[in-house]
């Protein structure tokens, strides 16, 4: 999977954001743009989404999270620390079920 690589403090993660969505939710992998869907509650004004992304998934991961790129768009790269790619994509399978780990 493109959308996760793997660095020294962590994972780089790209994501694209959907807003005004009922609930947080990992929405599938846009093999395309090699990115993972995300829907999200928040609407993008001041802040309000990436605050949103950046606490579910500190949650989701129990590892700090920050967004390294992406501020003002729906096109966004995450960076999460101490967590190694296949971790990562273990938790969001098991968080997940239907999200598939698509092949390099």
């Amino acid at each position: 999977m493109q959308a996760v690589k793997e660095i020294e403090e962590g994972v780089l993660v790209d994501i694209e954001v959907s807003p005004n969505s009922d609930k947080f939710s990992i929405s599938g992998y846009n093999e395309w743009r090699d990115e993972i869907q995300l829907r999200i509650k928040s609407i993008p004004q001041k802040g309000k989404a990436n605050k949103e992304i950046v606490r579910e998934f500190t949650e989701l991961t129990g590892s700090s999270v920050e967004i390294v790129s992406g501020l003002k768009s729906q096109h966004k790269t995450l960076k999460i620390y101490n967590l190694s790619k296949q971790e990562f994509l273990n938790i969001l399978v098991k968080k997940y079920p239907n999200f598939r780990d698509k092949k390099d």
